[in-house]
């Protein structure tokens, strides 16, 4: 039993063989058919028995493979591929038509331009970052960010306007806190909705609300800097250009019943992940009542899991110190921390309040009417 595979060896040579010969018809096929049949017989002519017999059949094997050679150098540069071009690359070559669709080419103090321009290269990976690197998503978003910008302008609401103190002021800050040996630069925009005195006032008109929302945005992007930087963010390394935000709720537990700012929270969320894509490294929301589950469920939809996961709810603002290693100390002692007050930091513009008329004034003219009349 054991001898029939090692008599089947020579048998296996014979289909080799075979095969030999039909790669070798094949080859001279077209010449044969040139010739004719009585110019085929020379061709192969009995070869002498032994040794020599083998380096017959093998002679043509070893030209078929001379002449399969310079075919496989020919194939060689249709093989070749050229590199395909990275999102960062996509997006830019779509830039001119991005910015002449949108007729605007300025977002975060930075004028866009081309691959040379580092931040306008910051600009770019940003969205393609939020939109998990999906060129045709980021470009959409992009364009329609700077339809915005050219519509609300920003950075005029930043420069310019004067908004209501009564509806906005001690609403909104924005704390920097210099690179030191312990952490590099950092900034915090505070949103304290504990200090509103008037929901409806606040945030009856959504249109004033963004407004504000916005130049307090700007005002923190302008810290950023953008414009002046000369580091691209590392190709999928940790993007060093982004900032804290907190959100104070204390005494806001109202806000779950009020419609008008659920409304402008939802608008809020919306026009801001569009606008400002991947500009916070962190939100804490701090002293959140128990009741604030739907301002959570909100963000979710309108934001990708990425982004949710950078939320941080606390229930206590003592605890935000401990969230942030190595400046938490920095922060205000409201906060956990032994730092300046909030409101010692930067805000926006607000116009002068204008002084009520002294009643006293107003007394003494209503008193004076009725003398007047009577000596008429």
């Amino acid at each position: 039993m054991s001898s029939e595979p090692v008599a089947a060896a020579p048998a296996s040579t014979q289909p080799l063989s075979s095969t030999e010969e039909k790669k070798l018809e094949a080859g001279e096929a077209p010449l044969a058919a040139t010739l004719g049949p009585a110019a085929v017989e020379p061709v192969a002519p009995a070869p002498a028995p032994g040794v020599d017999q083998e380096k017959s059949e093998a002679e043509p094997v070893e030209e078929k493979k001379v002449e399969a050679a310079p075919e496989e150098k020919k194939a060689a540069p249709a093989e070749e591929k050229k590199p395909v071009a990275t999102p960062q690359e996509q997006l830019l070559t779509a830039l001119p038509s991005i910015i002449k669709e949108a007729e605007h080419g300025e977002i975060w103090g930075v004028t866009l331009k081309d691959a040379s321009h580092v931040p306008t290269t910051i600009v770019l990976e940003k969205f393609l970052r939020a939109n998990t690197k999906d060129v045709a998503k980021a470009k959409a978003q992009l364009t329609e960010a700077l339809k915005w910008r050219k519509k609300m302008d920003p950075v005029k609401l930043l420069t310019d306007v004067e908004f209501d103190k009564s509806k906005f002021g001690d609403l909104g800050y924005v704390t920097v806190y210099p690179k030191t040996d312990a952490h590099a630069k950092e900034i915090v925009t505070w949103n304290i909705y504990g200090a509103v005195k008037d929901n409806k006032a606040t945030f009856g008109n959504v249109e004033e609300f963004i407004k504000w929302r916005a130049a307090l945005m700007e005002l923190s992007v302008r810290e950023l800097d953008l414009a002046s930087a000369t580091e691209p963010i590392p190709v999928d390394g940790v993007d060093p250009y982004r900032m804290v935000q907190v959100h104070d709720y204390l005494n806001t537990s109202f806000l779950r019943m009020d419609p008008a700012i659920k409304a402008a929270s939802k608008e809020t969320i919306q026009t801001f992940s569009m606008a400002y894509p991947e500009l916070l490294k962190e939100k804490f929301f701090v002293n959140v009542p128990l009741l604030m589950g739907w301002v959570f469920a909100a963000m979710k939809l309108f934001l990708s899991p990425e982004t949710v996961k950078k939320f941080h709810p606390l229930a206590y603002g003592s605890s935000l110190a401990g969230e942030l290693k190595g400046w938490g100390s920095e922060l205000p002692e409201a906060y956990g921390g032994k730092g300046k007050a909030v409101k010692e930091g930067l805000t926006v513009k607000y116009a002068a309040e204008k002084a009520a008329p002294a009643p006293v004034a107003e007394d003494k003219a209503e008193a004076e009417a009725p003398k007047t009349e009577v000596k008429e």
